[in-house]
């Protein structure tokens, strides 16, 4: 599909089409300062400048299953994103389900959470055909990995193979659950989702209301969340953080260690949680790259994460992940 990675030298209108010249490419020269822009670097010693005066950062975007291409900016959290977005396509942000980097694809791989490449471009799913399930528990697992999109949405993002969700075709990567039961979980965290999952009874059925992402012809049949064969473009080294709280940041990617440490966190929430979410992880990574012992992190976990009500073994074990990151054991 066509990607309209061009930008008219002139200002250009909220919406552009497709066969434009080539896009100016965003990237990051240093912290603070953004290659391609008329700012100066900030002088050592001297106050940041105004927020008028910061770089205005402009992503491009399209609707995963096809559409001219828009111009995103002027956002400072996932929630303000998706606003955009939907100003953008002109569709109601309600449509807007979650959004994947550098490819139109539901490779989860690529989902966007957290931090935005300066040079990623951004597609977003919108709702697609809603269905409703009756699923018999046969055992303990459903097979399912949850995570959410950061303003109420949680879906799937693995199905395990030969696992009971996995036996049903009509279950998918990228569905969203509106509800199990009849009690509706729009609205809900991932952890949240994948607890009701959890306590439901073994040895008996129940109902499932979940909501596709509307595909394009060449994603019909879709059913892995694998990057192999996934159109990709290539990304800076720059990334802009989004935050749920304060202002979003330029910085640089992680390291070698935080990122090897985040895997290992991530597949700890997957295990422990059944969900994965690599922004929760790396708050979790932040968090315990300076503390000395699990105590201080355990604390600094309950301040920051209170809300999840970790269990201690995992919070050991997450400790202990971060610890070998830190010693180089990979």
């Amino acid at each position: 599909m066509p990607l309209g990675l061009g930008r008219r030298k002139k200002a250009s209108p909220l919406m552009e089409e497709d066969d434009m010249g080539e896009r100016t490419a965003l990237g990051v020269s240093h912290a603070g300062s953004v290659s391609g822009s008329s700012i100066s670097p900030q002088i050592p010693g001297l106050p940041p400048p105004a927020p008028a005066l910061r770089p205005r950062l402009v992503f491009h975007a399209q609707l995963a299953h096809g559409s001219p291409t828009g111009r995103i900016e002027g956002f400072s959290n996932v929630k303000e994103l998706y606003a955009k977005i939907a100003e953008a396509f002109n569709i109601p942000i309600s449509e807007v389900m979650f959004c994947t980097l550098n490819t139109h694809r539901l490779d989860m791989d690529k989902l966007l959470g957290g931090q935005i490449g300066l040079e990623d471009f951004i597609f977003a799913h919108i709702r697609g055909q809603k269905k409703e399930l009756e699923v018999y528990k046969s055992e303990e697992s459903l097979g399912l990995t949850i995570t959410d999109n950061g303003a109420g949405y949680a879906f799937i993002k693995r199905i395990k193979e030969g696992s009971t969700i996995h036996r049903m075709q009509l279950i998918n990567v990228g569905d969203m659950i509106e509800a199990i039961n009849g009690k509706n979980l729009v609205g809900s965290r991932h952890f949240e989702v994948a607890r009701a999952l959890k306590e439901l009874p073994r040895g008996r059925s129940f109902t499932m209301k979940l909501c596709e992402p509307r595909k394009a012809f060449d994603m019909i049949g879709q059913r892995s969340s694998s990057s192999a064969n996934s159109a990709g473009i290539s990304s800076g080294r720059g990334t802009l953080r989004l935050r749920a709280k304060g202002a979003p940041t330029v910085e640089e990617l992680v390291s070698v260690i935080e990122e090897k440490a985040i895997q290992k966190v991530d597949d700890l929430l997957e295990s422990y949680m059944g969900i994965r979410d690599s922004d929760l992880a790396g708050t979790m990574v932040e968090l315990g790259m300076d503390k000395q012992n699990p105590d201080d992190f355990s604390q600094a976990l309950d301040r920051t994460l209170g809300d999840f009500a970790f269990p201690d073994e995992f919070v050991f074990d997450v400790w202990g992940a971060i610890g070998d990151a830190k010693a180089g054991r990979y």
